[in-house]
């Protein structure tokens, strides 16, 4: 006589050890998981046919708008699985199913799936192998790039949607990208614009291609900007890296709008105008001047490195001197967000993100790749933001 377990009087450990001893226990699960879905498609699929033509099968009726014509078998790629053979009934006259649009091999989340894989920065060909290997369905590599041209709608929606003039303060620079050309590689400049809102929102609010970043083309992205609905009222400063056309731009576009220079960018100009004997001593005085309490104490700070140095580092000197009022005004925000204003090191920790995305790459296809790709990182950036907050802002900061 066999004996029958009662699984209620099992433990945990017990049935774990069946699960182990089965090895195609998940199989199994996942198969049965498959029939079940298939089951109720069919079922809802024929449900809807009668629904669209008012009438059941072999059913007379006054009220009849059409008749069937059979069945068609489809192969489903769905976050289960493969589904095969999947009976989908058809009329004669063709009808928009809400279940499985005409043509729908893949479940949207797969599509999903197979983006967020590509702008995460795995090949168009490793995507269709990991897939094979996850759901058993071969996507080819001609498939995931048709996929990601779905992005080019998204991108455009991006660049025309309208702006909310909510930003305190707004981060601008670019990065530099290569693209084919008809017979050579070209560099493309990606302009960007971050904005941190009264609340401590931080996002990217935009971005453009440009073949320079020249004042003519800062301009426009400015303007692009400002028509689309920033027009400025609610900002406080202004942060770039001393593109001299960003600047000249800005003075046409924000020109009442208090502009900082990045202090990374100005530190990184001095270290080069210093020996390296004097560079740790000398850096060191530097560093006081963006240290200090308020515009006072930094301009006297300033006063006593360039005397202190004048004779040795004039170029040096210069350097800082005659930017230092635009060097300054970060100071004049509230102490809490000083440290955060005072250099663009929050919109180049995005491009470093965009650079780990593309380092498999040699350079893009050309300008539609950029769009998607930029795009891509952007949204996920802006995504992984909504619940970590710049610094915490209030209105009476």
């Amino acid at each position: 006589m066999v004996m029958v377990k009662d699984l209620t009087q099992l433990t945990i450990k017990e049935l774990w050890q069946d699960v182990k001893e089965d090895e195609d226990w998940w199989g199994d699960i996942n198969e049965r998981v498959l029939g079940m879905v298939k089951l109720i498609l069919e079922g809802s699929l024929e449900e809807e046919l009668m629904e669209e033509l008012q009438a059941s099968r072999y059913k007379r009726s006054d009220s009849r708008r059409g008749y069937r014509n059979g069945h068609y078998e489809r192969d489903l790629f769905t976050m289960f699985g493969v589904i095969k053979s999947l009976r989908v009934p058809r009329s004669r006259e063709p009808y928009d199913s809400r279940i499985l649009p005409r043509y729908t091999r893949r479940q949207k989340e797969i599509n999903e799936m197979v983006r967020n894989m590509f702008l995460a920065g795995v090949s168009t060909r490793r995507v269709g192998e990991v897939l094979t290997k996850i759901k058993g369905e071969n996507i080819s590599a001609q498939t995931v790039s048709r996929i990601a041209l779905s992005l080019d709608a998204e991108v455009e929606r991006f660049q025309r949607r309208q702006i909310a003039d909510v930003y305190r303060y707004l981060l601008l620079d670019g990065i530099c990208l290569k693209v084919k050309g008809a017979n050579t590689v070209h560099k493309r400049h990606v302009l960007c614009a971050y904005g941190i809102t009264w609340e401590g929102k931080k996002e990217i609010v935009s971005f453009r291609q440009a073949t320079s970043e020249s004042e003519a083309q800062w301009e426009a992205f400015l303007h692009d900007l400002y028509h689309r609905g920033l027009e400025g009222k609610e900002l406080r400063l202004i942060v770039t890296d001393g593109c001299a056309g960003l600047h000249r731009a800005l003075e046409t576009v924000y020109p009442y709008v208090p502009k900082q220079r990045c202090w990374v960018h100005k530190l990184r100009n001095v270290t080069n105008k210093v020996r390296k004997r004097d560079l740790e001593r000398c850096m060191a005085e530097v560093r006081l001047i963006y240290l200090a309490e308020n515009k006072r104490e930094a301009v006297e700070c300033f006063r006593k490195w360039k005397m202190n140095w004048v004779s040795l580092y004039p170029r040096a000197i210069d350097c800082i001197e005659k930017d230092l009022d635009e060097l300054l005004n970060f100071l004049d925000m509230p102490p809490e967000h000083r440290i955060k204003v005072r250099t663009t090191n929050a919109i180049e920790r995005a491009f470093r993100e965009v650079r780990r995305r593309i380092r498999p790459m040699s350079c893009f296809t050309n300008a539609k790749s950029v769009d998607r790709i930029i795009y891509g990182v952007i949204s996920h950036l802006n995504q992984s933001w909504k619940d970590k907050p710049f610094v915490e802002f209030t209105q009476n900061n």
